[in-house]
């Protein structure tokens, strides 16, 4: 698409497998696994016991007591993201013009913590008939976005997208096109979630999504594995400053990579399940390549959506050899969910960062837990199992897809 070129210049994540950036990529190319027993709340009621939680938590090493009571657990993690992308892109020097500075995140389910427990207090009677003046501020997944904002004075475009696990990507590719249309200079957007909880592990025990292999957590998560059982389910956020370039030049920002297109679609087919042969999450690819001005050959890696369920791993496979045909076979493809889990609205958020990382240090973060192929995935395919992969990556696509047929893709590029 023509119009102003936007690069990515501050980067920021707190997420199972680290507290930073630079923690969170090592445990990545190490091919570490954060599953473990959730400790959260007590699970032992549900047939899933498992989860990717966000290790050694500690909210007072960034908020004060006062300042905490605002935010839901989804909000905390957005504003440790978005603290460390902001420090990183140097978005607080002066000269900056804070109205030319916008937020886009996403989050699929927001303050379901804060629902829960307002919600339950109020029917055992422990605070009726008053719920906390905080109830609404907490609950709504907007409030991530406002809160950034009114931290740094960020007074630009300003909004949260909800589209179930395409969140953050949906917010991802709208922050892209507000540059490139000229409604901002720089967006810090990303995404975070924290459903932890009893109704949202209960609520995918009721679907079956998630995987029962309660006994070895590590290895629980496997996507494109004949044994997998489904996903397990994480949290945490990140955030990521988007700029247009002839901005960030002039400010002499440091450019990790180009942001060079999204694409976007529906399956039209079903509301949990993916479309058998792929063909939204195809058209989304396509989309993404298209509106980057580049071709399919330009592509070195795929990060995939791959979260280790029976259906959606195997019709993502055919929607990538359908699009990319044998340039499939050049390329990479992972699904780094093998190791952090499903974060749910907030996934593609740090799916982009490990596709910002992979150009910018020349690494492929693995697939791990594959034991046993799936024989309906092609076993010539490089699923970078195992261990990582260090090769040149011009361009990576990040696949994000999410309940009713929500289908989205980013493309990242090297200057």
């Amino acid at each position: 698409m023509a119009g102003r070129r936007v690069v990515v210049t501050g980067i920021g994540t707190i997420n199972p497998l680290g507290h930073s950036v630079e923690e969170y990529f090592t445990n990545l190319e190490n091919g570490v696994s954060a599953a473990a027993p959730i400790t959260h709340f007590d699970a032992t009621k549900f047939r899933s016991r498992i989860a990717c939680e966000v290790k050694d938590y500690d909210w007072t090493r960034y908020f004060d007591r006062k300042e905490v009571r605002k935010y839901d657990l989804f909000a905390q993690f957005a504003m440790i993201s978005a603290a460390e992308a902001v420090r990183d892109a140097a978005l607080e020097d002066e000269g900056i013009d804070l109205e030319r500075v916008g937020v886009v995140w996403g989050s699929g389910t927001g303050g379901t913590t804060t629902f829960y427990e307002e919600s339950k207090g109020y029917i055992e009677g422990n605070f009726t008939p008053r719920f906390s003046p905080f109830f609404v501020p907490r609950m709504v997944s907007d409030l991530a976005a406002g809160f950034i904002s009114i931290k740094y004075g960020f007074m630009g475009p300003n909004y949260c997208t909800v589209s179930a696990c395409a969140s953050s990507n949906h917010a991802m590719i709208d922050a892209l096109n507000l540059i490139r249309w000229g409604k901002a200079d720089v967006i810090v957007t990303g995404g975070s979630e924290a459903s932890i909880n009893d109704p949202g592990v209960g609520s995918f025990c009721g679907m079956q999504a998630l995987s029962t292999r309660n006994d070895d957590a590590a290895h629980a998560s496997r996507p494109f594995d004949k044994d997998r059982d489904g996903f397990v389910i994480g949290e945490g956020g990140a955030a990521l400053v988007f700029e247009e370039m002839e901005h960030a030049l002039k400010r002499g920002a440091k450019i990790y990579c180009e942001v060079a297109g999204g694409g976007m679609s529906a399956d039209a087919y079903h509301m949990t399940a993916p479309h058998p042969e792929g063909k939204g999450a195809l058209i989304s690819m396509r989309e993404a390549i298209r509106d980057a001005e580049m071709s399919i050959e330009d592509i070195d890696y795929v990060n995939a959506h791959g979260t280790s369920t029976s259906l959606g791993d195997v019709a993502e496979v055919k929607a990538i050899k359908g699009l990319f045909g044998e340039h499939a076979y050049k390329m990479n493809i992972s699904s780094t969910k093998s190791m952090t889990g499903h974060l749910l609205g907030g996934t593609a958020a740090i799916e982009a960062l490990a596709c910002v990382m992979a150009i910018t240090k020349g690494v492929i973060p693995p697939t791990i837990n594959v034991e046993n192929l799936d024989p309906e995935i092609d076993p010539e395919l490089n699923l970078t199992l195992g261990k990582a992969q260090y090769r040149e990556v011009r361009a990576a696509l990040s696949n994000t897809f999410g309940f009713g047929g929500h289908n989205s893709s980013i493309i990242f590029r090297k200057v």
